[in-house]
């Protein structure tokens, strides 16, 4: 595949030189009667602040006047009716801010747990952004699926994200994608009318709220990236190696919490009749009929769950759990999510600009109003009524003790055959089962 030339950001860097390298500045008022270094600070930083006003305008004039006919563009998000529905408003606004230009943005359906591999199946066809998971990027990147952002035109990422955020979305120092969420972890919705504060700390107390009510908690216990939460609790290691493959030692038995312990512990909590292993969808549905109380999940269910426990919404971080005779509590995987521009898009300078209005401050802002999700831009993160979301509340309580998700594809499968074997208690030797399971991930 021969890939397309930027020819639009080329010309934007070339602009702001251009226009950096002249000598005629924007004029200021001055107050003549005041101090000389007043005047001196004052004129540099109104300069400074028109220029690159006069920078970013100019930009998008070029790109605009050497747009000739419908620019076609696709945006691959979230398949949830709130993510379709903000995107498709904020799609509607790009379209009004540049009015002048003939647009046909289409939205598409987009899961993106698999976003990097249906990317990949043709990078070509894929949409000409995308929404994906943070742990994704070094995949589409070594595949030269990725955009980097080497010029911007209304804002620059790196210095309205916070730098950890930031960091996660480069390779190498080079910037590959536009930060959009900060919230892709996991914690406890609950319903607070049926449930205390005290029922929710930890496993032992839930699950005995909710056998003596005859309801249900849920999780999806039989999946990898949630089960991963009770290993980590209890110190396990999983995490990717240098030389890319997968570091586990969740069979360890010389640690203080043994991998069979761990496991005996999870298999216990499965037996409870409270005990629901369910993904996200039945989960939603249980709520809603009032069967389930509690549920492991993530800010992506945020709407759900207001909807199905009205004024007994609440969040909480993960419970503990007993291992041992000791209480633990839980980890978990932390993450961000990005807005990619493909490499192979046809309208590169269309599709980077995009990318910064749908990432922008004000765009953060109505997609967390829309999907509860928290957003990645420090000032919209600050926002009082995203501080005041009990979802994200939760997640930040839970961040300290989650750790970003590095791992390889192998840990999927195995972690999730471990996960139902331990959910269905379908082995007659746990240390056998573990052994089989780490050796599935690490190779």
């Amino acid at each position: 595949m021969k890939k397309k030339v930027l020819s639009s950001v080329l010309a934007l860097s070339m602009t702001i030189s251009l226009l950096a390298g002249c000598g005629k500045t924007a004029e200021t008022s001055v107050d003549k009667t005041a101090p000389a270094e007043d005047k001196t600070e004052t004129s540099a930083a109104e300069t400074s602040e028109a220029a690159a006003t006069v920078d970013a305008d100019a930009a998008v004039a070029n790109l605009i006047a050497a747009t000739e006919g419908t620019v076609d563009l696709t945006l691959w998000c979230s398949e949830t009716d709130a993510y379709q529905n903000v995107m498709k408003e904020l799609v509607d606004e790009f379209k009004a801010k540049y009015s002048d230009v003939d647009f046909n943005i289409t939205i598409g359906v987009q899961s993106e747990a698999t976003c990097k591999d249906d990317v990949l199946k043709d990078v070509e066809a894929a949409g000409d952004l995308f929404v994906f998971p943070d742990d994704q990027l070094p995949g589409l990147v070594e595949a030269g699926a990725l955009q980097p952002v080497q010029a911007t035109y209304t804002y620059d990422p790196k210095t309205e994200n916070a730098s950890q955020i930031v960091d996660a979305a480069s390779v190498d120092g080079q910037l590959y994608a536009y930060p959009l969420t900060a919230s892709n972890g996991y914690f406890l919705f609950y319903n607070k009318n049926l449930l205390s504060e005290d029922d929710v700390k930890s496993w032992d107390s839930l699950l005995a709220a909710a056998e003596a009510q005859g309801k249900k908690v849920g999780m999806e216990v039989s999946g990898a990236w949630f089960m991963y939460g009770f290993f980590a609790g209890a110190g396990l290691e999983l995490y990717l190696g240098d030389d890319g493959k997968n570091v586990c030692n969740w069979n360890a038995t010389d640690t203080k919490y043994t991998g069979a312990d761990v496991a005996t512990a999870i298999n216990e909590i499965c037996k409870s009749p409270a005990m629901v292993n369910c993904g996200n969808d039945d989960a939603q549905a249980f709520a809603l009929n009032g069967e389930l109380i509690a549920d492991v999940s993530g800010t992506w269910a945020t709407s759900a769950y207001k909807e199905a426990y009205g004024d007994g919404y609440a969040a909480v971080k993960l419970p503990t759990f007993t291992v041992k005779g000791d209480q633990v509590q839980m980890g978990s995987f932390a993450g961000y999510k990005f807005l990619g521009v493909n490499a192979y898009s046809k309208q590169p300078g269309w599709a980077m600009l995009l990318a910064e209005f749908l990432t922008s401050e004000e765009s953060q802002a109505k997609i967390a109003a829309a999907t509860g999700e928290g957003p990645s831009n420090t000032k919209a993160a600050s926002d009082a009524a995203v501080i005041a979301e009990p979802a994200l509340v939760a997640l930040a309580e839970q961040s300290k003790y989650a750790t970003l998700q590095r791992v390889n594809d192998n840990f999927w499968g195995p972690g999730a055959t471990l996960g139902q074997s331990l959910v269905e208690g379908n082995y007659d030797d746990v240390q056998k089962l573990l052994d089989e399971a780490v050796e599935g991930i690490t190779q």
